[in-house]
């Protein structure tokens, strides 16, 4: 019987709080990359000691899975997708094989059907690098079962929001939510140093930081309208590795946001958050 199924109101565990992680650039935490990545790196590996108790499984949002209608992963033994590309050729042997939870895949399913999103199951994908390669350093013994759920390609965020909302009951049944991505995504000026995309990273890395720790209403209006935020589109020319991040806020309910992880990576600021 798994722990999903075996969870009573008598023995139920603290609520899981919910996670939105830097998830670095492609392998950047298995390569030579002298200091870059270090802090990130370190703040990953310290992730599971922050939990109140070890998670009978994760549900995680990546930035790198797009669908028509959000979708999860069932099989056993999800396979690897190295879905990065001009990288050493050991970082394509990298292997995180932790298990799968088709019951948790199933009851995603059932809480989405229920707040009336349609859904869908997918039985081949794999986890993409959004989610193991940070995993390798957060949940390095690979023994917590793993499910991805991916974005609704619509990119629609207060959809995303309501994704979160929906699946919130997870937290009560020791199941970690989290989301993956990166607060400032713009690949073009990523890379090099750039006054104006530096300093644009961080004035919206404090906007995003104060809306995320506002009451839950100011917040989901925040992110609702992100696009107004000052250098929103400077950050971000497309959404995805946002989108995580209002999942994890939809998930959070009342539980206020805290900035858990704040560097500078090549000029840009990055940020991570926790709910509850």
């Amino acid at each position: 019987m798994t722990t999903l199924q075996r969870q009573t109101p008598h023995t139920a565990l603290p609520r899981q709080p919910v996670l939105f992680l830097p998830h670095g650039g492609g392998p950047c935490f298995f390569m030579d990359w002298p200091e870059t990545w270090d802090h990130m790196a370190a703040f990953l590996r310290g992730v599971s000691q922050t939990l109140p108790q070890k998670p009978d499984a994760i549900l995680v949002v990546s930035g790198h899975w797009e669908t028509a209608v959000p979708t999860v992963t069932t099989a056993a033994q999800p396979p690897l997708i190295y879905d990065y590309y001009g990288f050493p050729p050991h970082t394509y042997h990298l292997r995180y094989p932790v298990p799968g939870s088709p019951a948790l895949a199933a009851q995603v399913q059932a809480l989405l059907t229920a707040a009336g999103i349609p859904n869908a199951a997918d039985a081949e994908r794999g986890l993409d690098h959004g989610v193991f390669i940070p995993f390798m350093l957060a949940f390095e013994a690979a023994d917590i079962p793993v499910v991805e759920l991916s974005l609704q390609n619509t990119l629609d965020p207060a959809a995303h929001l309501r994704i979160g909302e929906a699946l919130a009951p997870l937290r009560d049944q020791n199941v970690l939510l989290v989301g993956t991505g990166l607060t400032y995504h713009n690949l073009q000026h990523f890379m090099g140093e750039d006054p104006q995309s530096d300093a644009a990273s961080h004035t919206f890395d404090a906007w995003l930081a104060a809306a995320i720790c506002a009451p839950e209403a100011e917040r989901t209006a925040a992110l609702t309208h992100w696009e107004t935020a000052p250098a929103a589109r400077i950050c971000h020319p497309r959404e995805e590795h946002l989108l995580p991040l209002m999942v994890a806020a939809g998930a959070a309910g009342a539980d206020s946001g805290v900035q858990i992880y704040r560097d500078t990576v090549m000029g840009k600021a990055l940020s991570g958050f926790r709910f509850g």
